[in-house]
């Protein structure tokens, strides 16, 4: 089958010929891809920033948000069959360490993630697990949903935070309408009643936040901190969601931040430089954010049945995958890039 690798870190991927996966366990799944999302995370693999903490050995596929049709299943499954359109849980689990057992199987300690570690969905074929495959509904088509398997889980994860952590009326500023922010900002309006604020220092990104919900939006012109301040009163949000980590972002949000409030953390590529004395004279908070577990998964799945969570994609054949990365590099790309084998 074709499948789309990474052979050295600092060059690029290549597409190569390579074995379909096999069936090895009897809890096994075999996903034929239908559609696998472009991610920032792919960029930063290629740069080097995983190598020490996937331990993966080269070459191996590339892709993390991956969805597509069962083409076979080992002996002992029995949630999904032949057939059946799924959305891909991004890590493989064991079900039985403590993590799993709380249902917080994102914290797995005994996981595969692949697209990081293991074999990925830049391919045709991707072999998981029963515990990894989430049905779809029928009205939903693999290259549609796809890149909710990380950007949206993950973008789930961190606003059901702040779903459960303000009140109605409460403001929640969110940093970056990208990839991951026009999800958040779409689950945010659906499961939540705060006030969201967008910025971003693309105009295009932010009215494409307003017309999925958001209520206010501000370009990043320098003036973005004064501006929520004094949409707040002077008092700062209540929440701020930063899905880049990067470029002064994380400073800004601090700034925008209300006492007491919570920070979010998304995106990444920099360090929160922040006074000890500031953390506990305003008792504000900042919490990390991986992606999702299982659970959380099928909720954003019967948001997005529901038509309230919508992905803007741009889909590119699997072997224009260089193109969907040049494009993602450049910011050329609106929401997500999907490479369709």
């Amino acid at each position: 089958m074709k499948a789309v690798q990474v052979v050295g870190y600092h060059t690029k991927l290549q597409l190569t010929e390579v074995p379909e996966p096999k069936i090895q366990g009897p809890l096994d799944v075999i996903v034929r891809i239908g559609g696998a999302g472009v991610c920032r995370t792919d960029l930063h693999i290629l740069e080097g920033q995983w190598e020490d903490k996937s331990g993966v050995r080269l070459p191996y596929t590339i892709g993390h948000e991956n969805a597509g049709w069962v083409h076979a299943v080992g002996d002992a499954v029995t949630n999904v069959a032949v057939g059946d359109k799924v959305i891909l849980h991004p890590l493989i689990t064991c079900g039985l360490c403590r993590a799993c057992r709380f249902g917080d199987d994102v914290h797995c300690e005994n996981s595969a993630f692949p697209g990081i570690d293991v074999d990925g969905g830049y391919a045709e074929y991707l072999r998981t697990t029963a515990r990894s495959v989430v049905r779809i509904d029928d009205s939903l088509q693999p290259a549609d949903v796809a890149a909710l398997a990380d950007a949206g889980l993950t973008a789930y994860h961190a606003v059901a935070k702040v779903a459960t952590s303000t009140r109605p009326g409460d403001v929640c500023v969110v940093i970056g309408a990208g990839g991951l922010g026009h999800i958040g900002i779409q689950v945010l309006k659906a499961i939540s009643a705060v006030t969201v604020v967008v910025v971003d220092r693309n105009p295009e990104a932010v009215d494409l936040a307003v017309r999925i919900g958001a209520d206010r939006g501000i370009v990043a012109d320098g003036t973005q901190v004064r501006q929520v301040l004094d949409l707040t009163g002077g008092h700062g949000a209540e929440a701020v969601v930063d899905f880049v980590g990067e470029g002064g972002t994380t400073r800004e949000g601090v700034a925008m931040l209300r006492r007491a409030g919570n920070y979010y953390v998304v995106g990444y590529g920099e360090n929160i430089d922040v006074a000890t004395i500031d953390v506990i004279s305003t008792e504000i908070n900042f919490i990390g954010n991986l992606v999702g577990s299982y659970n959380d998964l099928q909720e954003l799945m019967t948001l997005a049945a529901q038509g309230k969570v919508t992905l803007h994609t741009t889909t590119y054949p699997l072997e224009s995958f260089q193109q969907a990365l040049d494009d993602l590099d450049a910011g050329r790309v609106r929401g997500r890039a999907i490479l369709v084998p």
